[in-house]
């Protein structure tokens, strides 16, 4: 009897775990077909088109998104299942909205190529992650560090406008975002082992899909700026 009762059990935390997964990339996909539908009403609008990328509404857009990921990362475990995926999906919104500028900057098949590439290359390192026997927690600090220099440089390069540097901070770019690809898909999959229903992982599950967003969007737009063919 007790080996059946191991075996239902065994499957019950299986299918909580799928489940879990499922809800994280699903959450993040949603986001990602939002931002590319919000990209393509507002590029296709002039009015939009003038109100973000005159004066300082585009600088409004860009710290509303910085706030919102700011209090969703601090405020997950206090805010309801509701207002996170509203909170979510509205940077989603706000993204894509600043991100409709691409395309003005790049022709249009240039941004289809780069954007199939960068999935493959997103879904190879999330199916590293997930798969992988190596322990990527270690790097988690490393990435970090790297992500904070890579701030900085971008902000450095804000005032000079050197090409050469831009180029390199999207080659680091590439690199440190794969790399948080699969750190963040094991991150996930370790959460999973203790996954449940419960309101308190379906919100961990958005905030996962949050980070895993964040990692597919910077990888693009790097890819974008070293691959991109400009109009």
């Amino acid at each position: 009897m007790s080996e059946y009762a191991d075996i239902g059990y065994a499957a019950d935390r299986e299918s909580e775990q799928r489940k879990f997964l499922t809800g994280t990339y699903g959450w993040m996909t949603v986001a990602l077909l939002i931002s590319a539908a919000a990209a393509f009403v507002t590029a296709g609008s002039p009015a939009l088109l003038r109100l973000i990328f005159t004066g300082w509404h585009y600088w409004v857009l860009i710290i509303g998104e910085l706030a919102l990921v700011w209090w969703l990362s601090a405020s997950i475990r206090k805010i309801s299942v509701a207002a996170a995926v509203i909170g979510f999906l509205a940077y989603s919104v706000l993204n894509g909205m600043t991100l409709a500028s691409i395309f003005f900057l790049y022709a249009m098949d240039s941004i289809a190529i780069v954007f199939i590439s960068c999935a493959a290359m997103f879904a190879g390192m999330a199916l590293y992650g997930l798969r992988t026997k190596s322990n990527l927690a270690g790097y988690g600090r490393y990435f970090g560090m790297a992500l904070w220099g890579i701030i900085i440089a971008s902000l450095l390069n804000f005032l000079f406008r050197s090409s050469g540097l831009n180029f390199l901070i999207s080659i680091v770019s590439v690199a440190v975002f794969a790399g948080l690809t699969a750190y963040d898909s094991q991150k996930m999959l370790a959460l999973s082992e203790n996954a449940d229903s419960s309101e308190a992982f379906r919100k961990v599950s958005i905030l996962g899909a949050l980070e895993l967003y964040l990692d597919f969007i910077n990888m693009f737009l790097a890819l974008l700026r070293i691959f991109g063919r400009r109009r």
